[in-house]
């Protein structure tokens, strides 16, 4: 039977279904369907910027190494530790950004504008040694990452890595490059998934995550300390005001919002929700790179684990191939991700403390000091993988500086974000000064945590 529409024109089944032939062919609705999805993550990706690329690039090899340390000691013990910091790491991001996009300069060219000289070189000094630490630590995982996928000299791939990590830092314009950062991150999903092809016993890992299992031995403080200083680093800081500033100067139609209030809350509203996913993002990654080692390494008595690259090697055996080889990447994806952040924060520091051109948007012949200096930080991190250093007693010189120089910073953040003369009118709000003075009190303890006992 058929129901017949006014006018007699046209008939169609009973219940108002579309005649087949009016309907739109399955493939014509698969295309339309992929549009609207690719439309959809393209303007995710659009929105998320400066605070993805920060919170992802947080989760570097040597960040790596040290969850996969705490997962291979302490099993399900560390999970808490991820969602207590992610309220502290994410509030002290958006005020570095919020820095940023209202005053339109970095947080070294704040500084110089509120405090002495000497202050200000002395922390960016202290800030490029730690990235020149880490640079060659993350340089050389991604070699020996390479080296356990497809076989080959290390050293070899650490140069070749380097060179095109800098051939890209150097030729591709800003938004083209911010772009390429941008689908890095998802390399870091291989450590998600490489969760899920292991066994995990998830009433454990609920209750590590819930219920704090803190203990006062030195070797569990020593990891907490660990874990804290590596979530929440100065480079980190000082590449997330920068990037705000850049994304101003790269669109002319935005201003510092000391100088355009107008777009204020369009663009408050963007740094939150940008810095929040991002640094969600970074935590949720490092949780289960945790997890995985907790339920693979540790669950078999296997519980020293000093590198990035020893916890992928040490999972093929218990985990599998596949598992080892989802880890490997991720350690090259994130490492191709850090080397430009920490480089560039230093160069960023540097140029703002004495006043030069800077800006992965300018060309190298506008901005020489700025790309000689993201160069050169580099290139010694690469030489510190042939000259016979420690990179294990490196990374630990290097996050004592990093948590030494860390609470000092946030100090000054704090007190130039809650300052009118700095931020005008669009001073901290009351959520941001609990939050942000939390977070530097956690990192001023966890300063004293690593002191401690390399004095001893």
């Amino acid at each position: 039977m058929v129901s017949q529409e006014s006018g007699g024109s046209e008939t169609k089944p009973l219940g108002g279904a579309t005649p087949p032939s009016h309907r739109r062919p399955t493939g014509d609705r698969k295309k339309l369907f992929l549009g609207r999805s690719r439309s959809w993550i393209a303007k995710v990706l659009k929105i998320l910027g400066p605070g993805l690329i920060t919170g992802a690039a947080d989760d570097d090899p040597s960040g790596i190494a040290t969850y996969s340390s705490v997962g291979a000691q302490f099993g399900y013990a560390m999970l808490w530790t991820m969602p207590f910091i992610y309220p502290f790491m994410a509030a002290i991001q958006e005020i570095c950004a919020r820095i940023g996009r209202v005053t339109g300069h970095g947080i070294a060219g704040n500084m110089r504008r509120c405090y002495p000289r000497w202050v200000l070189y002395a922390i960016v000094g202290l800030l490029l040694f730690a990235n020149t630490i880490n640079l060659g630590a993350d340089i050389g995982a991604m070699g020996a990452a390479v080296t356990l996928v497809v076989g080959g000299p290390a050293p070899l791939y650490c140069v070749l890595l380097t060179g095109f990590s800098l051939v890209l830092q150097i030729r591709i314009p800003y938004q083209r490059y911010v772009a390429v950062l941008k689908w890095l991150t998802l390399s870091l999903f291989a450590y998600v998934a490489t969760a899920f092809v292991v066994r995990i016993d998830w009433l454990k890992a609920v209750q590590g995550t819930l219920v704090p299992n803190f203990s006062l031995n030195p070797e569990y403080l020593l990891a907490l300390v660990a874990v804290f200083g590596t979530t929440i680093s100065p480079y980190l800081f000082f590449w997330q005001s920068s990037e705000e500033v850049e994304e101003i100067e790269s669109v002319p139609q935005e201003k510092p919002l000391k100088r355009a209030p107008r777009q204020a809350s369009e663009q408050l509203k963007r740094i939150k929700l940008d810095t929040y996913l991002g640094m969600a993002f970074s935590n949720v990654i490092a949780y289960f790179i945790i997890l995985t080692v907790a339920v693979t390494l540790n669950a078999h008595g296997k519980t020293n684990i000093d590198s990035a690259e020893q916890a992928a090697q040490a999972l093929q055996p218990i985990a599998g191939k596949f598992a080892s080889l989802l880890f490997s990447l991720g350690i090259i994806g994130t490492g191709l991700l850090a080397l430009p952040v920490l480089a560039g924060s230093g160069a960023y520091a540097i140029g703002e403390a004495l006043r030069l051109p800077v800006g992965l948007d300018r060309k190298a012949s506008k901005a020489r000091a700025f790309y000689a200096v993201l160069a050169l930080s580099t290139l010694i991190g690469l030489l510190l993988n042939f000259i016979g250093i420690n990179p294990i007693r490196a990374l630990v010189w290097s996050a004592i500086v990093n948590g030494v120089t860390a609470a000092p910073v946030m100090c000054f953040l704090m007190l130039m974000a809650s300052s009118g003369k700095v931020m005008g009118k669009f001073v901290l709000p009351f959520y941001l000064k609990v939050f942000g003075w939390g977070a530097t009190l956690v990192m001023a303890v966890s300063a004293i945590g690593m002191l401690w006992p390399a004095s001893k």
